[in-house]
Protein backbone atom coordinates (compact mmCIF):
# COMPACT_ATOMS: atom_id res chain seq x y z
CA UNK A 1 0.00 0.00 0.00
CA UNK A 2 1.52 3.61 -1.22
CA UNK A 3 1.26 5.94 1.36
CA UNK A 4 -0.26 9.72 0.36
CA UNK A 5 2.00 11.47 1.60
CA UNK A 6 6.14 11.02 3.11
CA UNK A 7 5.86 9.87 6.98
CA UNK A 8 6.94 13.20 8.03
CA UNK A 9 3.83 14.89 6.71
CA UNK A 10 1.52 12.80 7.98
CA UNK A 11 2.79 13.31 10.99
CA UNK A 12 2.25 16.86 10.67
CA UNK A 13 -1.16 16.26 9.38
CA UNK A 14 -1.41 14.61 13.02
CA UNK A 15 -0.37 17.18 14.71
CA UNK A 16 -2.72 19.71 13.00
CA UNK A 17 -5.20 17.50 13.57
CA UNK A 18 -4.81 16.90 17.26
CA UNK A 19 -4.80 20.99 17.86
CA UNK A 20 -7.94 21.41 15.28
CA UNK A 21 -9.92 18.70 17.09
CA UNK A 22 -8.84 19.18 20.65
CA UNK A 23 -8.07 15.35 20.41
CA UNK A 24 -4.64 13.83 22.29
CA UNK A 25 -2.14 13.29 19.51
CA UNK A 26 -2.10 9.38 19.67
CA UNK A 27 -5.54 9.61 18.98
CA UNK A 28 -5.14 12.14 15.65
CA UNK A 29 -2.11 9.47 14.38
CA UNK A 30 -4.46 6.64 14.26
CA UNK A 31 -7.58 9.15 12.42
CA UNK A 32 -4.44 9.68 10.12
CA UNK A 33 -3.80 6.14 9.67
CA UNK A 34 -6.87 4.97 8.91
CA UNK A 35 -7.14 7.67 6.09
CA UNK A 36 -4.45 5.81 4.94
CA UNK A 37 -5.99 2.39 5.22
CA UNK A 38 -4.59 1.58 8.42
CA UNK A 39 -6.35 0.00 11.73
CA UNK A 40 -3.53 1.75 13.48
CA UNK A 41 -0.57 4.61 13.60
CA UNK A 42 1.72 1.44 14.69
CA UNK A 43 0.54 -0.49 11.81
CA UNK A 44 1.46 2.56 9.29
CA UNK A 45 4.42 3.01 10.96
CA UNK A 46 5.90 -0.54 10.81
CA UNK A 47 4.68 -0.40 7.00
CA UNK A 48 6.59 2.53 6.24
CA UNK A 49 9.41 1.40 7.67
CA UNK A 50 9.49 -2.46 6.05
CA UNK A 51 11.60 -3.54 3.25
CA UNK A 52 10.43 -3.18 0.52
CA UNK A 53 13.11 -5.17 -1.89
CA UNK A 54 14.46 -8.03 -1.35
CA UNK A 55 18.27 -6.48 -1.46
CA UNK A 56 16.94 -4.75 1.37
CA UNK A 57 15.55 -8.01 2.69
CA UNK A 58 18.95 -9.49 2.65
CA UNK A 59 20.61 -6.97 4.56
CA UNK A 60 17.95 -7.98 7.58
CA UNK A 61 19.46 -11.73 7.80
CA UNK A 62 21.82 -12.61 9.97
CA UNK A 63 23.99 -15.85 9.61
CA UNK A 64 21.91 -18.89 11.33
CA UNK A 65 18.84 -17.16 10.31
CA UNK A 66 15.64 -19.42 9.22
CA UNK A 67 13.32 -16.90 7.43
CA UNK A 68 9.76 -18.20 6.71
CA UNK A 69 8.84 -16.35 3.18
CA UNK A 70 5.08 -17.27 2.81
CA UNK A 71 2.01 -15.78 1.08
CA UNK A 72 -1.01 -16.87 -1.32
CA UNK A 73 -0.17 -17.88 -4.74
CA UNK A 74 0.96 -15.36 -7.27
CA UNK A 75 1.66 -12.41 -4.49
CA UNK A 76 5.33 -12.53 -5.28
CA UNK A 77 7.20 -15.55 -2.14
CA UNK A 78 8.74 -17.35 -4.44
CA UNK A 79 10.07 -14.45 -6.90
CA UNK A 80 11.32 -12.63 -3.46
CA UNK A 81 13.01 -15.85 -2.28
CA UNK A 82 15.00 -16.38 -5.75
CA UNK A 83 15.77 -12.44 -5.59
CA UNK A 84 17.53 -13.27 -2.31
CA UNK A 85 19.90 -15.94 -3.72
CA UNK A 86 20.80 -13.46 -6.97
CA UNK A 87 21.75 -10.40 -4.30
CA UNK A 88 24.00 -13.48 -2.14
CA UNK A 89 25.66 -14.23 -5.55
CA UNK A 90 26.33 -10.64 -6.26
CA UNK A 91 27.83 -10.34 -2.64
CA UNK A 92 29.35 -13.22 -3.89
CA UNK A 93 28.15 -15.21 -1.14
CA UNK A 94 27.25 -19.15 -1.96
CA UNK A 95 23.76 -19.79 -2.87
CA UNK A 96 21.92 -22.82 -3.45
CA UNK A 97 18.32 -23.58 -4.19
CA UNK A 98 16.36 -26.73 -3.39
CA UNK A 99 13.15 -27.19 -5.36
CA UNK A 100 10.63 -29.65 -5.28
CA UNK A 101 8.65 -27.49 -7.12
CA UNK A 102 10.60 -26.65 -10.36
CA UNK A 103 12.06 -28.44 -12.93
CA UNK A 104 15.99 -27.63 -13.14
CA UNK A 105 14.75 -25.24 -16.18
CA UNK A 106 11.98 -23.82 -14.85
CA UNK A 107 14.38 -22.74 -11.92
CA UNK A 108 16.84 -21.38 -14.71
CA UNK A 109 14.27 -19.74 -16.22
CA UNK A 110 13.18 -17.66 -13.02
CA UNK A 111 16.70 -16.75 -11.68
CA UNK A 112 17.51 -15.47 -15.16
CA UNK A 113 14.74 -13.13 -15.50
CA UNK A 114 15.11 -12.06 -11.98
CA UNK A 115 18.81 -11.47 -12.77
CA UNK A 116 17.92 -9.58 -15.62
CA UNK A 117 19.61 -12.40 -17.89
CA UNK A 118 22.97 -11.37 -15.69
CA UNK A 119 24.33 -15.07 -16.82
CA UNK A 120 27.47 -14.42 -14.80
CA UNK A 121 25.37 -14.14 -12.05
CA UNK A 122 23.08 -16.56 -12.44
CA UNK A 123 25.00 -19.28 -13.78
CA UNK A 124 26.71 -19.66 -10.31
CA UNK A 125 23.79 -20.63 -8.36
CA UNK A 126 23.56 -24.67 -7.96
CA UNK A 127 19.91 -25.76 -8.42
CA UNK A 128 19.07 -29.29 -6.83
CA UNK A 129 15.95 -30.92 -7.46
CA UNK A 130 16.12 -34.31 -6.61
CA UNK A 131 13.21 -36.01 -5.20
CA UNK A 132 15.00 -36.87 -2.43
CA UNK A 133 15.38 -33.77 -1.28
CA UNK A 134 14.52 -33.82 2.73
CA UNK A 135 16.62 -32.05 6.10
CA UNK A 136 18.96 -35.18 6.33
CA UNK A 137 19.63 -34.66 2.30
CA UNK A 138 20.33 -30.75 2.68
CA UNK A 139 22.30 -31.10 5.85
CA UNK A 140 24.58 -33.98 3.87
CA UNK A 141 24.73 -31.51 1.02
CA UNK A 142 25.56 -28.51 2.77
CA UNK A 143 28.26 -30.31 4.44
CA UNK A 144 31.30 -27.51 4.66
CA UNK A 145 29.43 -24.63 3.03
CA UNK A 146 30.19 -21.14 4.39
CA UNK A 147 28.78 -19.20 6.84
CA UNK A 148 26.37 -16.82 5.63
CA UNK A 149 25.76 -18.72 2.75
CA UNK A 150 21.58 -18.28 1.45
CA UNK A 151 19.67 -21.35 1.27
CA UNK A 152 16.15 -21.44 -0.40
CA UNK A 153 13.71 -24.40 0.15
CA UNK A 154 11.24 -24.73 -2.17
CA UNK A 155 8.80 -25.38 0.03
CA UNK A 156 8.04 -25.99 3.26
CA UNK A 157 4.95 -28.38 2.85
CA UNK A 158 6.24 -30.58 0.39
CA UNK A 159 9.48 -31.76 2.49
CA UNK A 160 7.91 -34.60 4.09
CA UNK A 161 5.35 -35.87 1.42
CA UNK A 162 7.19 -39.27 0.79
CA UNK A 163 6.19 -40.92 3.87
CA UNK A 164 9.27 -42.27 3.77
CA UNK A 165 10.81 -38.84 4.90
CA UNK A 166 10.55 -38.29 8.81
CA UNK A 167 8.08 -35.94 9.44
CA UNK A 168 8.30 -32.38 8.73
CA UNK A 169 8.34 -31.49 12.49
CA UNK A 170 11.83 -33.84 13.10
CA UNK A 171 13.10 -32.29 9.77
CA UNK A 172 12.77 -27.86 10.31
CA UNK A 173 14.38 -29.21 14.13
CA UNK A 174 17.32 -30.65 12.42
CA UNK A 175 17.54 -27.93 10.12
CA UNK A 176 17.05 -24.87 12.36
CA UNK A 177 20.50 -26.81 14.59
CA UNK A 178 22.12 -26.82 11.54
CA UNK A 179 21.84 -23.57 10.94
CA UNK A 180 22.53 -22.51 14.56
CA UNK A 181 25.64 -24.63 14.52
CA UNK A 182 26.95 -23.74 10.47
CA UNK A 183 25.85 -20.05 10.13
CA UNK A 184 24.26 -20.70 7.22
CA UNK A 185 20.75 -18.79 6.25
CA UNK A 186 17.99 -21.11 5.30
CA UNK A 187 14.77 -19.50 3.59
CA UNK A 188 11.95 -21.80 3.83
CA UNK A 189 8.68 -20.68 1.14
CA UNK A 190 5.81 -21.71 2.44
CA UNK A 191 1.94 -21.83 1.31
CA UNK A 192 -0.81 -20.20 3.03
CA UNK A 193 -4.01 -21.43 4.41
CA UNK A 194 -6.61 -20.50 2.04
CA UNK A 195 -8.85 -19.75 4.83
CA UNK A 196 -7.12 -16.25 4.78
CA UNK A 197 -9.47 -13.41 3.99
CA UNK A 198 -7.70 -10.03 2.41
CA UNK A 199 -10.43 -8.72 3.14
CA UNK A 200 -10.58 -8.86 7.07
CA UNK A 201 -6.71 -8.73 7.46
CA UNK A 202 -4.44 -6.85 4.61
CA UNK A 203 -1.56 -9.40 5.50
CA UNK A 204 -1.45 -13.20 6.55
CA UNK A 205 0.52 -13.99 9.39
CA UNK A 206 1.97 -16.84 11.36
CA UNK A 207 -1.65 -18.53 12.19
CA UNK A 208 -2.08 -18.59 8.45
CA UNK A 209 0.74 -21.15 7.33
CA UNK A 210 -1.07 -24.03 5.91
CA UNK A 211 0.00 -26.94 8.05
CA UNK A 212 -1.30 -30.58 7.21
CA UNK A 213 1.22 -31.79 9.59
CA UNK A 214 1.92 -29.76 12.88
CA UNK A 215 5.43 -28.46 13.61
CA UNK A 216 7.06 -25.86 15.93
CA UNK A 217 6.47 -22.54 14.03
CA UNK A 218 8.78 -21.23 16.84
CA UNK A 219 11.97 -22.54 15.18
CA UNK A 220 11.53 -19.48 12.24
CA UNK A 221 14.05 -16.59 13.53
CA UNK A 222 12.19 -14.34 11.31
CA UNK A 223 8.73 -14.36 9.01
CA UNK A 224 8.39 -12.18 5.49
CA UNK A 225 4.33 -12.43 4.85
CA UNK A 226 3.46 -10.80 1.31
CA UNK A 227 -0.13 -9.70 0.26
CA UNK A 228 -0.48 -7.57 -2.87
CA UNK A 229 2.08 -4.88 -3.26
CA UNK A 230 2.85 -5.32 0.69
CA UNK A 231 5.67 -7.10 2.65
CA UNK A 232 5.96 -7.63 6.58
CA UNK A 233 8.96 -8.60 7.59
CA UNK A 234 10.01 -9.36 11.40
CA UNK A 235 11.63 -11.09 13.98
CA UNK A 236 10.00 -13.94 15.55
CA UNK A 237 9.71 -13.07 19.16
Amino acid sequence: MTLSAPIFQLKRRAKLMARDRSIPRHAALDKVAAEEGFASWSLLSSHSTAPQESQKTLHLLSDGDLLLVAGRPGQGKTKLALRLLVDALQEERRAILFTLEFTQQQAWQHIRTISNDNAGTADTLQIITSDAISADYIIQHLSGVERGSVIVIDFLQILDQDRSKAPLSEQILALAEFARTTGVILVFISQIDRSFDPTTKRLPDINDIRLPNDINLGVFTKTCFLHGKEMDFKKVA
